[in-house]
């Protein structure tokens, strides 16, 4: 049970990991005006993921300093996600297996 628990963390980290790196694209497209915002399905998903990311931008533009025309908010929820990953996933699987819990 555990072992599942686990894996569906894993993938959801993944996804949410996924759904930065194609804002920051998104978001860099729309600025150099590569593509625009009145096409509606740009404009829809940029509003979609918006949406999705915007509460885990928001703790984070308090405390960042606002470096104006380049938000870095998403580099830190990267760099965030990959210290999970890397470093606290596999803790945290060690100490279930050696609980005996997994």
């Amino acid at each position: 049970m555990a072992a599942l628990i686990f894996n569906i963390v894993e993938i959801l980290l993944n996804v949410i990991w996924w759904i930065i790196v194609v804002q920051v694209i998104l978001s860099i497209l729309i600025s150099f005006n590569v593509i625009n915002t009145y096409n509606d399905f740009v404009r829809s998903l940029w509003q979609g993921l918006e949406r999705l990311t915007d509460p885990m931008y928001r703790p984070l533009r308090r405390i960042l300093p606002d470096a104006r025309p380049l938000d870095l908010a998403p580099m830190a929820v990267l760099i965030l996600l990959l210290i999970i990953r890397t470093q606290v996933m596999p803790y945290i699987a060690s100490l279930l297996v050696a609980n005996g819990i997994a």
